[in-house]
């Protein structure tokens, strides 16, 4: 990629929920890990893994011989930490798929368990894969179901008892640093080089928006990282330079809610990392622990809509800027790219399973019209017009069963299929059966623009307007679609419509 003016490949597009003009927008803010700096997926998450369930062995959990299984969690699903199920839901908040542990639940099961619930995140019951961090807890805690069903684990013992380990797990091997440690002591195993980031953000800072990265992150963790990631592409100038807000453990979502004291972070040599308190407008260059959103609107003299804020974790950096600060939204959802090629690969196959689809609605419109006029026969009410003799109409009734059954066999293995693009267990990310997932329509609500990384607003520009599609409903002539960066029309562009 280059700076150039081309059009992206469609997996690299920005998708546009609200229409958003780039040139109203006078700060950016970043999140720093999975947005600023994209990770290896499995080779982090293996790792953290690894690291929880150690944990958990030192605890005297029989546990040690469980593998990350990479295939087994994706962001998005929730877990019912009652059940010791693993969901996928769709946009109404419906169970369309379910693992008890490991294991699927057949249709029975799985109807006796979730016919009557609405999934409402609000409820401590369910947890909800906010970002790529979460698989590995998903993966171990499924994985432990399993074992506590068999009477594996020692004392009395519930699945939201599990998961409450599991959760204190991941968070001890976040907070103490040994995992972090190995990431910065060899990031070429763990990040993804990304080089073009760095020039989005210079051609954003040069067209006059200030530049804020926003992070969870400890100091000691953001300064190597940020070094490895931003400075050997700067060509003269630190990362530090190029960001003009500077903020550390910040404690999203809480930074976006509350208000809580604001210390600098001490560079000098000999006192890295050091903390004093700070009252005052923010100084350009100078790192910042804690502090809140408030704080930094009032520093920069903007607020509200005047400020895009970037990152990947659905509620912690979308959903509360939104709701609380009105800031404008961008999601970074990195497997974006492998779904819209999964879709663009099975695009001929779709095609035929939807012709083939409205071939069987025609046959079935038929098979109950035929059935109607039986009925209304048999029961002796309704118009008299001349039709077939009963025997002809039963004839065809039979004949369309069976044509229908046949059209079954035919589209069975195409249904599969579609199910299973990109996750042979829970299928497209955005998608739950026909509908919405329930990530599809909170990235929907909350995201004003959703992106697969930080690099696609190269192909945009800092100037930028984007236009969100019309809004569509069952009864409208055509199907959604998001908005092209570029029109369809542009030479060697191709269609980056949402999927």
């Amino acid at each position: 990629m280059t700076g150039n003016l081309t059009a992206p490949p469609p997996e690299r597009g920005l998708f546009c929920n609200r229409t958003l003009n780039m040139r109203a927008i006078k700060a950016i803010g970043y999140d720093m890990d999975y947005t600023l700096i994209h990770y290896k997926v499995e080779a982090w998450e293996q790792r953290a893994y690894e690291h929880m369930r150690d944990r958990l062995v030192a605890q005297g959990w029989p546990v040690g011989h469980l593998t990350f299984d990479p295939m087994l969690a994706m962001r998005g699903l929730i877990i019912d930490t009652e059940k010791g199920n693993l969901l996928k839901a769709n946009r109404f908040g419906f169970v369309k798929k379910a693992l008890h542990g490991t294991r699927p639940m057949d249709f029975e099961s799985q109807r006796n368990e979730y016919a009557r619930t609405i999934i409402d995140l609000s409820e401590r019951r369910w947890v909800f894969l906010n970002t790529l961090f979460s698989l590995s807890e998903a993966c171990l805690y499924c994985q432990v179901v399993d074992m506590l069903d068999a009477g594996m684990l020692a004392g009395p013992m519930g699945y939201t008892d599990v998961y409450e380990h599991v959760r204190r797990s991941l968070d001890a091997t976040h907070m103490e640093g040994a995992l972090k440690a190995e990431i910065i002591a060899d990031p070429g195993r763990y990040v993804l080089a990304e080089p073009d980031t760095a020039l989005a953000l210079l051609d954003q800072k040069n067209a006059g928006k200030k530049l804020l990265l926003i992070t969870n992150s400890e100091w000691a963790y953001t300064l190597p990282m940020m070094h490895a990631a931003f400075d050997p592409f700067l060509k003269g100038m630190t990362w530090r330079e190029l960001f003009d807000v500077v903020i550390v453990s910040a404690r999203k979502p809480e930074f976006f809610t509350t208000r809580s004291s604001l210390f600098e972070v001490v560079t000098a040599q000999g006192q890295e990392g050091l903390l004093r308190p700070h009252s005052g407008p923010l100084k350009p260059g100078v790192p910042y622990f804690g502090g809140s959103a408030t704080e930094v609107e009032r520093s920069l003299g903007m607020s509200g809509d005047e400020i895009l804020y970037v990152g990947d974790h659905m509620f912690g950096d979308v959903h509360v800027t939104k709701n609380v600060l009105r800031w404008r939204t961008a999601l970074v959802i990195r497997e974006l790219e492998d779904e819209i090629r999964a879709i663009s690969a099975f695009r001929a196959t779709e095609a035929r399973l939807a012709e083939r689809m409205q071939h069987k609605e025609r046959m079935e419109a038929e098979a109950c019209q035929v059935r109607l006029e039986l009925q209304r026969r048999r029961l002796g009410y309704g118009p008299r017009e001349p039709s077939p003799p009963d025997e002809q109409l039963h004839a065809r009734a039979s004949e369309l069963r069976l044509q229908l059954e046949e059209l079954d066999t035919e589209l069975g293995p195409m249904a599969r299929a579609a199910s299973e693009l990109s996750n042979p267990i829970w299928g497209l990310l955005t998608r739950a059966g026909n509908d919405k997932s329930h990530l599809a329509r909170q990235v929907e609500r909350y995201a004003d623009i959703y992106t697969s990384r930080v690099s696609n607003f190269l192909f945009a520009t800092p100037f930028v307007y984007l236009r969100s599609p019309r809004g569509s409903l069952p009864h409208d002539p055509t199907t959604p679609g998001g908005t092209p960066v570029f029109p369809p029309s542009t030479a060697g562009g191709g269609d980056t419509s949402a999927p």
